[in-house]
């Protein structure tokens, strides 16, 4: 049995809460392993498309990728450290994330030859979506009250 909080005096586990607690405990762990799963191939690929793919016109895309990459490393970092400055740390990558899938998102739509082709374009549609649900699940993780006390930015 996994414990939810950092206190060995407290005996309540995952097992004994609702579904709703088991579903964030288990996105935690799924986006643990996703974020630096993610940075890893959008970094590569947009390293691939900005420096040794010929005939690249439009940067906007790869450029876009390159900085998705970065944010996806970000908050990969404050995943793993369970401090107070990686909870920041992830709280602000997220919600960057976030806003720059609705930004781009949007953009690709309504002027898709300035965007390019980028993992945040369509909101994400080329992935599943999943650059659009990952952050806000993200989001509703690191501000679940188990998980805040595990950072120690909640007290009860």
């Amino acid at each position: 049995m996994s414990r939810l909080s950092p206190d060995p005096t407290q005996t309540e586990t995952v097992e004994t809460r609702g579904g709703l607690s088991r579903f964030v405990s288990t996105a935690g762990y799924i986006l643990g392993i996703s974020y630096p799963l993610l940075a890893l191939s959008t970094g590569v690929r947009a390293i691939y498309q900005l420096f040794f793919k010929t005939g690249v016109t439009n940067f906007m895309g790869p450029s876009l990728s390159a900085a998705a990459a970065a944010v996806y490393l970000v908050a990969a970092v404050g995943f793993v450290r369970r401090e107070k400055w990686a909870w920041w740390m992830s709280v602000c990558a997220l919600s960057f994330e976030t806003l720059m899938v609705l930004v781009v998102g949007t953009l690709s739509f309504a002027i898709p030859d300035m965007i390019g082709h980028t993992v945040w374009g369509h909101f994400g549609a080329d992935y599943g979506f999943f650059p659009l649900v990952q952050p806000i699940l993200g989001l509703i993780w690191l501000f679940w009250p188990e998980t805040a006390r595990a950072y120690g930015v909640r007290k009860s």
